[in-house]
């Protein structure tokens, strides 16, 4: 079966037998019926591989998005171990409840990036990769970011191109004059205000966006030292920035001259107002200035052990 462990930010503790040991306690399966993913059928298929792997005690729980959240608060007050099924921003909200020292998390692909169940189930799909871990369970932690206060997994994007993503989710719902204002917005925001960075050790500098990459989804990062990747980016490549960062490979744009890449810990960037900011593609309001730090165990995972 196919499927990767990724040694970015992806650490695991060598204890299999303490991870079955966990999934005989308390399990709850919180599905999205609201992604693209899950559907009526979902709650069946994934009882049935519950009950396939000797876990008939998993209770599952299928939601429309807008009973999602308190789903999930009720999953992490009764959960030692907590399955999700949904898109980045589900996955998000379950591993933000989590944190490091809360309930073991298997998050399913249930989206269309699937960034994080990528960066630790390969290209399986969500039957197959719950499977496999209830088959052969191994602990993983998981490092990511903090903008301020809020916590992100994948990536963050600050800066006025972040607004094409309003404009984009407006169009995508049919709400044309909506998307009409929200586009003349970003532009108008994208050719007059410009980011003031600073990634430490002396490298600071202006730029239209800066584009913040968790180590479960960078390319190259070091297993032994993780830490965010920052890339400060020029108008030139911010025009397509909101969707080339929320593909998990990233292409190769980093790479190009008019990119500015530092391996950090922690970072500061400055707007001439509020910075638009979007965590693991959800829009988030936050200051004038949005201090970066890294978080070097933000959830621990569940995943299948490396036979």
């Amino acid at each position: 079966m196919s499927g990767a462990i990724g040694a970015s930010g992806v650490s695991a503790e060598p204890t299999p037998d303490g991870a079955r040991a966990i999934l005989q306690k308390r399990i709850v399966a919180v599905l999205n019926i609201g992604s693209g993913s899950c559907d009526a059928n979902s709650a069946a298929q994934a009882k049935a591989v519950f009950d396939q792997a000797g876990l008939s005690h998993a209770k599952v729980v299928a939601v429309e998005p807008a009973d999602l959240d308190k789903a999930l608060d009720d999953a992490v007050a009764n959960a030692d171990v907590l399955v999700v099924l949904g898109g980045d921003g589900t996955i998000s909200a379950a591993a933000t409840r989590c944190g490091g020292a809360g309930a073991l998390l298997i998050p399913l692909p249930g989206g269309t990036m699937n960034m994080l169940p990528k960066a630790l189930y390969g290209g399986r799909p969500w039957r197959e990769a719950l499977a496999d871990t209830l088959a052969n369970p191994k602990v993983h932690d998981v490092s990511g970011g903090k903008a301020d206060d809020r916590p992100f997994f994948c990536a963050a994007i600050l800066g006025a191109p972040s607004l094409w993503a309003q404009a984009r989710e407006a169009a995508r719902k049919g709400a044309v004059v909506e998307a009409i204002k929200r586009s003349i917005t970003a532009t108008r925001r994208s050719l007059t205000e410009s980011l003031d960075y600073d990634f430490g050790g002396g490298l600071t500098g202006s730029s239209e966006a800066v584009v913040v990459i968790c180590p479960a989804i960078a390319k190259d990062m070091n297993p032994d030292d993780p830490t965010l990747e920052a890339a400060a980016v020029d108008p030139e490549t911010a025009a397509g920035l909101f969707g080339l960062a929320f593909h998990a490979a990233f292409d190769n744009w980093r790479n190009g001259a008019s990119v500015s890449l530092a391996k950090v810990k922690t970072l500061s960037v400055t707007g001439h107002g509020e910075v638009p900011v979007i965590l693991d593609g959800e829009t988030v309001r936050l200051g004038r200035t949005v201090g970066i730090s890294f978080v070097p165990v933000a959830f621990r995972a569940l995943a299948p052990a490396k036979r």
